[in-house]
């Protein structure tokens, strides 16, 4: 028998004595960070507001302690364990007194002994943690620098890299026990790992168990490994603590990402038995999937194709980043909703990026019941990391636990070297700096991917993203695998996304500010300004203010105030990243997935997310809704003519007729077309525009509002096209949780948006960005009791800033 107990309760959090504020036995919170106990206490400003953040730089410099108080009662138990979910970083584990021993990485599990230190009655138990940037740069001091993207040493450390801040994230490293912590008590043997790998052969389920017990004496014990009703039983013999079982289940159903089919999940268990009686357990849950990439060479180069059940997939996908930069805040709820709406923006894949965690059991849990995708990073990015130890022996330990904890999930289908080292390497001027010092490439190609073979044997890997499938090509060749594109967002208008044909692109973006409720919480600044000091806190990329302002000037009218600014940078991000993926989609099936940076953001800031720290959705997220629909179609140049790219991604085939209208700034139709279509299932169609449909200088194309997203093409930007001043008329109707709005328009009416956040931080409305010519019409659904209760409000509602459209 084994029981297991959770120690989260009684917790204090104690500092250095000459710390800048002084801490002594302050409450804390297990699960947790340091920072969030200091703040509960008052001892700190909020860090998300204005630049409270410097303020708070030498929390990562102090050592901490936290300490609790526990009853144990004594039992004849063979094993007591003191077990870990995270430890964030550097620290020593004592009980009562005893020292139990040492962690240094954040990314993995530790399980200590006992049974020497804990006593019947009342237990001490104390966590002492040495600043991260203490240990990291004695690490730098011992090892010799090496470069990284930021003037930090997160590289020196096996700690989440974004805690030191990024061009997105705040620099809020610290301290804490950051996931759960238990004792577990047992007799005779535990189970130490299972690894489940699923796969499917010829039209059966296999499981394929690794088993590792841990036993507390030489003798025979039973393991029961069953699957959704199929069981297998092996003895293991005196002296044997691991085995490998095989279980089948014949005709299971398969698993898919949810825009492929359903998402079965099945029953596993695993118990020990000695005699008649259960020692102890693991249960989880599986899917039946195959997961392959194809990256054998073509004419063309090198593929990167995701199959899943033999089927390609068309990725749709984003980079993930942890979603708060406190990660206690992180609870199941919130990972939920953000999942949520990725699936609800057509969002097929998630892609986990190498800056942060790997992360939780929620998330996979929740990505496997959504049926989506998921690529998970090893942790480097964007630097040189050391091989020598104690980091090689740390990595290979996060990797192995890693690899075996989330080896039954079926949403986790690649797993990647890192992002962007292999590239710093070839092109960051890190090879001078160098030297013959190691900078992570032993892990890269040798390690990790021996690793992965060994634990999963299920998944692919590769070795860095983009990486172009061997060493001696350059690793952002977009013929060849995946690529990152940031000379746009970087140096380049975003009309140059149409310059690349790549196979896959993993990570392109452009920025834009959060909503307006977000910004109202994340400044103070009177008036509000593009460049007041808060706003700029809260721009940490390089020099991003003036490339929002170079998109700005390249496709907008100029901006009269704040309210201008906000609305215009919000849908220029809108824009580019629909016309980068539009070109992408164009490319099918040369080129097979799209991943934004990024879906989300970890504390209000002015970044690349489509939803904002505050969990409000920008205008991005519309647009990808949009994009990522399975019907696309999309006006694209061919030379000097112009074609229409029709995308069906749909399991059915799209039979019917596409209209579409060649229209002047008046929004008078002056020109009509019908295409009559039939494109089987995951197919693309391409039609050349003849020179009598192509628009003439001032003019437009426009299709119909029918069962796929609008397709535009403009012979302008909007700050070079006459448009006439927007009219509308606008009728609210009060509906059950909230509030319509429905807008016709009298002139064309160019990305109209509607944002309710601003009367009501918590209101949330249907789409966005929509372009109208003048009779048409379209409704917005707002859901907001409070504007629905207020007369005002909804007045409020539709007026400026809250209904905008480009040419108001």
């Amino acid at each position: 028998m084994s029981a297991k107990r959770t120690l989260h309760e009684g917790w204090t959090v104690s500092g250095d004595p000459g710390a800048p504020v002084a801490v002594e036995g302050v409450p804390a919170s297990v699960p947790g960070v340091v920072h969030t106990d200091l703040l509960a206490a008052g001892l700190i400003p909020d860090p998300y507001v204005d630049d409270a953040e410097r303020e708070l730089a030498w929390i990562g410099r102090t050592d901490w302690v936290y300490r609790t108080a526990f009853e144990h009662e004594a039992a004849d138990w063979d094993g007591i364990d003191l077990v870990f979910d995270g430890l964030d970083t550097v620290a020593r584990v004592s009980l009562n007194g005893t020292l139990l021993g040492e962690t240094a990485n954040m990314h993995r599990r530790y399980r200590f002994d006992a049974r020497s230190a804990i006593r019947e009655g009342a237990n001490e138990l104390e966590v002492a943690f040495t600043s991260p940037y203490a240990y990291a740069e004695a690490q730098r001091e011992r090892l010799g620098d090496r470069p990284n993207a930021y003037p930090e040493p997160g590289n020196f450390i096996r700690k989440a890299a974004c805690n030191f801040g990024w061009d997105w994230g705040p620099n809020l490293a610290g301290v804490g026990i950051w996931r759960p912590v238990r004792l577990e008590c047992w007799t005779t043997a535990r189970v130490d790992e299972v690894v489940p790998r699923a796969t499917v052969e010829d039209g059966r389920g296999i499981v394929d168990f690794s088993v590792r017990l841990k036993k507390a004496a030489d003798q025979d014990v039973d393991l029961f490994c069953e699957v959704a009703g199929h069981a297998a039983t092996v003895r293991l013999a005196a002296g044997v603590e691991t085995a490998n079982v095989r279980v089948e289940v014949p005709d299971p159903e398969l698993w898919h990402p949810h825009d492929r089919g359903e998402q079965p999940l099945y029953s596993v268990a695993v118990t020990v038995r000695g005699g008649e009686s259960d020692l102890d357990s693991w249960v989880g849950r599986i899917g039946f999937r195959t997961a392959e990439l194809d990256t054998e060479p073509d004419d063309d180069g090198r593929p990167y194709t995701l199959r899943i059940n033999g089927e390609a997939v068309w990725v749709k996908g984003v980079n993930w980043i942890p979603d708060e930069a406190l990660f206690s805040r992180i609870d199941p709820a919130r990972v939920e909703r953000r999942l949520r709406q990725a699936v609800a923006a057509g969002i097929n894949y998630i892609r986990v990026w190498g800056g942060g965690v790997y992360e939780s059991e929620d998330f996979y849990r929740v990505c496997d019941e959504l049926g989506l995708l998921v690529g998970q990073d090893f942790l480097f990015a964007c630097a040189a990391y050391p091989e020598e130890e104690p980091f090689w022996s740390e990595v290979e330990a996060e990797a192995r636990d890693n690899l075996a904890r989330l080896a039954p999930h079926p949403s986790l289908v690649t797993w990647t070297g890192n992002n962007e080292n292999i590239w710093g390497w070839h092109d960051w001027d890190w090879q001078p700096d160098l030297g013959d010092r190691t900078w992570g490439a032993g892990y890269y190609h040798d390690l990790l991917p021996k690793l992965v073979a060994e634990v999963d044997g299920t998944r692919p890997y590769w070795p860095g993203s983009p990486y172009s499938g061997v060493r001696e090509l350059h690793p952002n060749e977009q013929a060849h695998a995946s690529v990152h594109i940031w000379d746009v967002w970087n140096d380049e208008d975003y009309t140059r996304y149409r310059d690349w044909k790549p196979r896959f692109v993993a990570e392109f973006g452009y920025q834009a500010p959060p909503t307006w409720a977000t910004v109202r919480r994340m400044v103070t600044d009177e008036p509000l300004q593009a460049d007041s000091p808060a706003m700029l806190w809260h721009q940490k990329a390089d020099d991003g203010q003036a490339k929002l302002q170079r998109g700005l000037d390249a496709h907008l009218p100029p901006v009269r105030d704040f309210d201008d600014w906000l609305y215009f940078t919000q849908v220029n991000q809108a824009r580019a990243i629909r016309f980068g993926i539009e070109h992408f989609r164009s490319l099918q099936p040369y080129c097979t997935g799209s991943i934004v940076w990024q879906l989300n953001d970890c504390w209000p800031v002015t970044s690349w997310a489509a939803i904002d720290g505050e969990e409000r959705l920008k205008p991005l997220w519309y647009a990808l809704k949009d994009v990522y629909a399975d019907r696309l179609v999309t006006f694209q140049p061919e030379g000097d003519g112009l074609k229409m790219v029709v995308v069906n991604d749909a399991a059915e085939a799209w039979n019917g007729v596409i209209g579409f209208w060649k229209c002047n700034t008046e929004g008078r139709i002056i020109g009509r077309a019908l295409v009559t279509m039939e494109i089987d299932p995951r197919e693309t169609a391409v039609l050349e525009l003849e020179p009598g449909a192509i628009p003439r200088d001032g003019e437009f194309l426009v299709t119909g509002r029918e069962d796929f997203p609008r397709a535009t093409w403009f012979t302008k930007e909007d700050k070079d096209m006459d448009w006439p001043k927007a009219r509308f008329t606008a009728e609210t109707a009060v509906v059950d949780g909230g509030v319509t709005v429905t807008v016709t328009a009298e002139t064309v009416l160019r990305d109209l948006c509607l944002f309710p956040d601003r009367l009501d931080p918590d209101a949330v409305v249907d789409k966005a960005l929509i372009t109208l010519v003048p009779g048409e019409a379209v409704t917005f659904t707002v859901a907001s009791e409070a504007i629905a209760a207020s007369p005002e409000l909804r007045k409020a509602l539709v007026a400026k800033p809250v209904l905008r459209a480009i040419n108001d």
